[in-house]
């Protein structure tokens, strides 16, 4: 009998990572590796990283130096990197923290159960040089599909790229893919990499140029985790507003969702990442108004200030952001929105900062993201001139967020009497029973607060009334015990 080999796949980051880590489960489990939850009880802890900004580099940094301090105190034997963060560096990184025994690329996870075993037994699997991902598929969306069969595109995988003998465990219609928790909740890669080129971010240099799913791939995929008891599926990309440019049909989106809302025990599907310059009507009204889906809106505004938005090379202006937000509103009042946004750009003037606070004192965004700006290496942003000092940067970071959380408090209080549909995430004697509301994504946004847990159970959907809030958070009665069929229409 083989050697029983362990390992533990430790998760920074967005659920894009997420996905790829299910993946990796996936490929490794159908090679014999027992997966195991605590990096202490694994052979080999796998370290997916995050490579977005700053703070998530040192999250990452910090997890491999704490799944190294395991070695030599128990079971674990080598530490590896993979994910965004070792994809950007490769050879850099594995330089600059010696205490990582391997440091994997993107072109490395097809064979990932092999490179951990040469890692595992003592061996060196080189790290490799960093490119830029953007130039390995043809500059046209419509010549990618067939070039993408030869590029690595994590969170894609198929059973049939695993080795010849070799069959998921979970069964041979199961997707290469091993779900690592119990949620209720689960995302679907719906695309990879991103044609935008906004001057701050460095994610498709890493991640590459945009290239979508084929729809039976995701449709097949949402299917097998209804199986696995999935309620709520969310279609994560970089971008998910240009689904199917590459496919001919850049309203193929359109079509999608209906498609999925169908799936037998899918009761939820939301749809995250979404460009504002890129919606469209028809979009608006799929998302607006068909059951299941629900009327959640994950903009990408960033600023709304122009001139700050034409030096991230991005479109609109406070305007055309509130007309965009009273469309949506007409044909869903309760849907919900979110946004993230990024203060002291280079150049950003006190004008420029008054008239984004115009557009967010206006927006009544159900949850909003700040950052300050800092510098990404090689982003074009990271070559201008006008820079403003750290602690202006910091002053204005400290002012809006101020703002920002006094205004999802109110939202939130605007929601006290509504009735919502929660899906149960949560129940525990100490903390209470949670879940989410329709307007609420995982992770990234609030949360309701049962005032009793008695008759619910993790996995359901139940009405709930609004009866008060604590922050961006609600607190909410349960009305009505049970699974609903079309949850969402009454939100309508």
């Amino acid at each position: 009998m083989p050697e029983r080999r362990t390992v533990a796949l430790v998760t920074l980051g967005c659920a894009r990572n997420e996905v790829d880590s299910e993946e990796l489960a996936g490929r490794l489990e159908a090679d014999g590796w027992q997966l195991v939850e605590d990096a202490e009880e694994a052979d080999v802890a796998v370290v997916n990283t995050c490579g977005f900004v700053e703070a998530a580099k040192k999250d990452s940094v910090d997890a491999l130096l704490e799944a190294n301090d395991l070695k030599g105190h128990g079971r674990t034997q080598a530490v590896v990197a993979v994910g965004c963060m070792a994809e950007r560096y490769g050879k850099e990184l594995a330089e600059a923290l010696p205490e990582a025994d391997g440091v994997l690329g993107f072109d490395d996870y097809a064979d990932i159960s092999d490179r951990l075993q040469t890692i595992l037994s003592g061996g060196v699997h080189a790290s490799h040089t960093p490119r830029d991902r953007r130039k390995l598929l043809p500059i046209s969306p419509a010549e990618r599909q067939t070039a993408g069969e030869e590029v690595a595109l994590p969170g894609h995988g198929a059973p049939e790229d695993l080795p010849e003998g070799v069959a998921p465990v979970s069964g041979p219609r199961a997707p290469l893919r091993r779900r690592l928790d119990g949620s209720p909740v689960a995302s679907v890669k719906l695309a990879s990499g991103c044609d935008r080129r906004c001057s701050f971010c460095a994610i498709p240099s890493f991640r590459g140029s945009f290239i979508s799913r084929r729809p039976s791939d995701v449709l097949n995929e949402s299917r097998w985790l209804a199986e696995q008891g999935v309620k709520e599926i969310m279609l994560v990309s970089e971008n998910n507003t240009s689904y199917g440019k590459d496919l001919g049909d850049i309203r193929l989106l359109e079509t999608l969702l209906p498609e999925l809302a169908e799936i037998d025990g899918i009761e939820r599907v939301r749809v995250s990442y979404l460009q504002p310059a890129e919606m469209r009507p028809g979009l608006i009204d799929v998302l607006t108004s068909t059951p299941s889906v629900v009327p959640y809106f994950d903009l990408s505004f960033q600023h709304s200030a122009p001139g700050v938005l034409r030096a991230m090379r991005r479109f609109g202006d406070t305007d055309r952001f509130l007309e965009l937000l009273d469309t949506i509103r007409a044909k869903a009042p309760q849907a919900g929105v979110r946004s993230n946004f990024i203060v002291g750009f280079p150049g950003e003037t006190e004008a420029d900062l008054a008239e984004l606070e115009r557009f967010l004192t206006g927006a009544r965004l159900d949850a909003i993201g700040v950052f300050g700006y800092s510098d990404e290496e090689g982003t074009e942003a990271a070559t201008y001139e006008n820079k403003l000092d750290e602690d202006v940067v910091a002053e204005r970071l400290a002012r809006v967020s101020r703002l920002a959380e006094e205004l999802v408090a109110q939202r939130a209080e605007e929601r006290v009497g509504e009735t919502l549909h929660v899906l149960v995430e949560s129940l525990d004697d100490e903390d209470g029973a949670y879940g989410r509301a329709a307007h609420q994504a995982p992770e990234t946004d609030g949360q309701v607060l049962f005032t009793s847990g008695e008759g619910l159970t993790v996995g359901r959907i139940v009405e709930a009334k609004v009866v008060g809030t604590e922050g961006v958070d609600l607190v909410a009665e349960p009305l009505l015990v049970g699974s609903l069929s079309c949850p969402e229409e009454a939100a309508r």
